[in-house]
């Protein structure tokens, strides 16, 4: 992208970017008041760089009129589905160096902060589709819904999300039938009448479990590839191949129900899969790593479960802080 007028080579402060942004969002969010744009004249005459800045966000909007209006939202405090500071810094990132700052806008994590659905650190939650589809979203999960006439499409921007389909309104196998499809980060699948679970937690593949009916699995840079898996089974692909179906373990739906369910787990996995649901870094000692461990463990309460493992296991818990634990062996 190329800015002209010398505002794409003029230099902008972080703090003074964060500020454009914050104007810019509000201008666009449609509910600025008449003393906000005195405002915002006067905070454009205050400075050079202000007025730089102010002028390069609004040519971003000329030439990138696709940005979304849910920017807005955590500006003005309306709702809780967006990471405010982190949205800032996003449209503070296109002011102050908009070729890459725009690079990074249109790649994630900017799109699970301005997904249609999405959950925090530690919260599931359900999601009713218009049609009767249900959709849990499961820890630090986003994804967007793009219905239409050929097909009900949703896009798994982040994480992991359990669906429980509904039938379309035209029947299977009838002219104007929808296929139920989710894309993700490394395929298509399309469901064949079911409830299953998709997962994008991993950076080289994607994960799929289905408890009820079936699901075709096709890889996105391989498509001829094709896998129908049946209830009970699971597969790993990433977008050039598919490994599996091999036997589903234990629950796949466990962590909808609040529950994290380990049979003969490593530790060190257990605790990877735990600290999805906190915030904050968990770090296992190499010396207890492949302990095993067995249970269930109640997500709502992590402090919990990390505290009650010195009861189960020959390890100790630490706490550097409370966003910053060590479980390392007793004599470590």
């Amino acid at each position: 992208m190329h800015l002209s007028d010398g505002v794409s080579g003029a230099a902008v402060s972080e703090a003074v970017a964060l500020q454009a942004a914050r104007w810019f969002l509000l201008m666009r969010s449609g509910e600025a008041s008449a003393a906000d744009q005195a405002r915002l004249q006067r905070w454009r005459g205050a400075d050079a760089a202000h007025e730089i800045a102010w002028q390069r966000a609004q040519r971003l909007q000329e030439q990138f009129g696709d940005l979304p209006p849910a920017l807005a939202v955590p500006v003005l405090g309306r709702g809780n589905s967006v990471d405010r500071r982190a949205v800032l810094k996003a449209v503070a990132a296109l002011l102050i160096a908009p070729s890459a700052g725009w690079l990074a806008w249109r790649t994630a994590p900017v799109g699970e902060w301005l997904a249609e659905h999405r959950s925090g650190t530690g919260e599931t939650r359900l999601v009713r589709l218009d049609d009767g589809t249900r959709v849990w979203l499961d820890t630090a999960s986003a994804f967007d819904v793009a219905y239409g006439p050929a097909e009900r499409l949703l896009y798994l921007r982040a994480g992991r999300i359990l669906i429980e389909t509904a039938p379309d309104a035209v029947p299977e196998g009838m002219p104007g039938h929808r296929p139920f499809v989710v894309a993700c980060a490394h395929g298509r699948l399309r469901a064949l009448g079911t409830r299953f679970d998709v997962r994008d937690t991993d950076t080289d593949r994607s994960r799929l479990g289905v408890i009820q009916g079936a699901v075709e699995v096709r890889p996105a840079q391989a498509p001829e590839l094709s896998m129908v898996v049946l209830a009970g089974q699971q597969a790993a692909f990433s977008s050039r191949r598919i490994d599996g179906p091999r036997p589903l373990e234990g629950q796949a739906d466990a962590w909808a129900q609040g529950v994290l369910r380990a049979r003969d787990m490593r530790l060190d996995a257990f605790l990877a899969e735990l600290g999805r649901y906190r915030p904050g870094v968990i770090r296992c000692g190499a010396e207890v790593a492949s302990l095993r461990i067995s249970g269930a463990f109640q997500l709502s309460d992590t402090g919990t479960v990390l505290d009650s493992l010195p009861r189960a296991l020959p390890v100790t818990v630490r706490y550097r802080t409370r966003y910053w634990v060590s479980v390392a062996g007793r004599d470590a």
